[in-house]
């Protein structure tokens, strides 16, 4: 009888880096002979291109080196958007209380003083890549959640690029108002994946171009709640999931699909909708003309005096506009909001 073969993942890359080769040769061979895949550097210069075209899981890192020290590779690689998430383990001779607390400031996870105990160094190493697979595992699932939006949008070719512009002016006005980083990136990836749940609306109603009757507005009212339970598995979108559920609320209770009225309606929520509305009204849609910036702005006061949308909120898209221009909001890289 013939079994399938188990695929097994590949052994973790680390990178080494010293400028002294007899430190790199006991560091390799120590973890070569323990299963992992082991890469050499040097110095911080050749580390930095080696991560830019290479799969590293983690780093060992010197610190003091010709030319660019460890600290501050240390920190490049926090500031890099591929290779934040890296583990760095300072493996230095210097052990004094400076030299730890400038490891943690520069971002390390780790120091360890040479000479090295090699059993302390590989229950390290294997400690910090558990938390890094952790990590990869919990990305690959947003990037599958991200592609699905993505994928129910390019459903409608009259909506292309509404999530990433819904996503950018989204997280924007939110640091306007003042909330804090963990509310702004959630409002980025809210914008992303707020409709997510009409991937169980069919293209009937989707794609119908014109009015839904009472039975289509009950389907089309249900992708809030059916994108909570699409996304809620991931706890890392505690914050977002309001945002999907409640970003057709209104103010006077009149919206869906729980009736919140006023400040019952998340905060975050309020900002996306409002920006959600004002990207509708300015973009070219088959029944309409797109709409100048200050005519969206007009109709959506209206809107405020019948009791749909948060006054405060509007009057910061307003101010926002008016500071950056509407051009310089919209304008961006793609999908700035997760990096």
């Amino acid at each position: 009888m013939t079994y399938p073969t188990v695929q097994t993942a590949p052994p973790s890359c680390i990178l080494v880096v010293d400028d002294q080769e007899s430190v790199r040769e006991l560091l390799e061979n120590t973890l070569i002979d323990n299963g992992f895949t082991v890469i050499t550097a040097s110095n911080g210069s050749e580390a930095l291109q080696i991560l830019e075209k290479k799969q590293i899981d983690l780093v060992l890192l010197d610190v003091i080196m010709p030319g660019r020290g460890g600290f501050e590779v240390c920190r490049e690689i926090r500031l890099t958007p591929l290779t934040y998430l890296i583990p760095v383990v300072f493996v230095t001779a210097l052990s004094d209380m400076e030299s730890r607390l400038q490891g943690i400031d520069a971002g390390a996870d780790d120091l360890l003083t040479f000479p090295v105990d090699q059993i302390e160094l590989l229950a390290r190493v294997r400690s910090l890549l558990r938390l890094k697979h952790r990590t990869d595992e919990l990305e690959r699932a947003e990037a599958v959640l991200f592609t699905l939006a993505l994928i129910v949008e390019a459903r409608d070719p009259n909506t292309m690029g509404h999530c990433e512009r819904i996503a950018h002016l989204s997280k924007r006005l939110g640091e306007h108002l003042g909330l804090d980083i963990e509310q702004a990136t959630a409002l980025g990836i809210g914008g992303v994946v707020h409709d997510i749940g009409k991937v169980r609306v069919p293209d009937s109603i989707l794609l119908k171009p014109g009015p839904l009757s009472a039975e289509e507005w009950v389907v089309m009212r249900e992708h809030p709640a059916v994108g909570e339970r699409i996304c809620a598995p991931l706890k890392s979108f505690r914050l977002v999931l309001p945002i999907i559920r409640h970003h057709h609320e209104k103010r006077d209770g009149s919206g869906y699909p729980d009736g919140l009225s006023g400040d019952n309606i998340p905060i975050t929520a309020r900002i996306l909708q409002v920006v959600d509305v004002y990207d509708a009204l300015t973009s070219i849609r088959p029944y309409k003309a797109a709409m100048s910036g200050a005519a969206a702005i007009g109709i959506m006061r209206e809107e405020v005096r019948k009791g749909w949308w948060d006054p405060r909120v509007l009057e910061a898209l307003e101010h926002l506009l008016e500071k950056d221009g509407p051009d310089d909001v919209v304008t961006h890289k793609a999908f700035e909001f997760v990096q």
